[in-house]
């Protein structure tokens, strides 16, 4: 019986960076209380594409400043 139970409890899972994003993301487009009522399976497919979309411009944005700036200090040394 014990064993039942344990699987009854939910264990909070622990936020990725990713997660962090998405719930941002969400509270930006006013979908906040939206989804502490509902969770994420209570969203549109339009909701859930357009935080899909805005994390995705974000990732290539924040992966492009990074490279910019790898790129400026590696190709100075290289020439140094």
């Amino acid at each position: 019986m014990k064993e039942k139970k344990d699987k009854k409890e939910k264990k909070k899972k622990e936020l990725t960076p990713e997660d962090i994003l998405k719930y941002e993301i969400a509270a930006e487009l006013g979908l906040k209380d939206k989804l502490a009522i509902v969770g994420w399976g209570g969203l549109t497919a339009q909701e859930t594409g357009k935080i899909g979309g805005i994390m995705t411009q974000k990732k290539k944005q924040k992966a492009a400043c990074s490279n910019v700036s790898g790129n400026a200090s590696g190709s100075t040394a290289a020439q140094g």
